[in-house]
């Protein structure tokens, strides 16, 4: 049977300012580094075969401290903007409370939470899929069909996206989807690459 967990990276320091972040390389705050290594506890009974993660910088600090802490640094991994959060355009650095008051809540909840409306400059979640299931079709599920362990650590949007595949979830269900930082979530899957269970660790 093949496992993969998916991580959240942990806080960021944007995260913890209210800001929206996406492509800016933003680090951990505190707080996210104990996520992290609180991650890697809950990881310990699992051998891993190799890790992939974004390119940004909190995503990747977040798998070091999490295979750091269970003394699997030496696997391999692979670093890919395909798996990068949501580019937010525009918004990006703008504090979110501030954010609604100018455009009003309303727009900037269509903005975050909507499937296929794009912030200005940015992406949507389908754009985010578009570049998130081909990377995992081609580069990590034939590993999972060998029976592989893999740990993906990645962002909030790319991992809703990859999510919304694992489980089959329509628009409106990925909407209402949310994924805590640092809090690994694992999925058991056949050899066929069907999802037989799925839990937080």
């Amino acid at each position: 049977m093949a496992r993969l967990i998916l991580l959240r990276h942990g806080e960021s320091q944007w995260n913890l300012e209210n800001r929206f972040t996406g492509w800016v390389d933003v680090p951990l705050s505190p707080r996210g580094i104990q996520e992290a290594t609180h991650a890697g506890e809950k990881l310990r009974s699992f051998t891993f075969d190799r890790a992939f993660t974004s390119v940004l910088a909190r995503a990747n600090e977040t798998l070091r401290l999490a295979l750091e802490t269970i003394g699997q640094t030496g696997i391999p991994i692979e670093k890919d903007k395909a798996l990068n959060e949501r580019m937010y355009g525009e918004l990006q650095g703008l504090n979110k409370d501030e954010t609604a008051k100018k455009y009003g809540e309303a727009q900037v909840k269509i903005w975050r939470r909507s499937y296929d409306v794009r912030p200005p400059g940015g992406e949507s979640l389908k754009d985010t899929a578009e570049r998130v299931l081909p990377y995992y079709k081609r580069t990590i599920k034939p590993y999972l069909l060998k029976g592989d362990t893999i740990l993906v650590a990645a962002h909030g949007n790319s991992l809703r996206a990859l999510i919304m595949e694992l489980e089959q979830l329509s628009r409106e269900q990925v909407l209402e989807l949310n994924i805590p930082t640092g809090a690994p979530l694992l999925y058991e899957m056949d050899k066929t690459g069907k999802v037989l269970d799925h839990r937080y660790l």
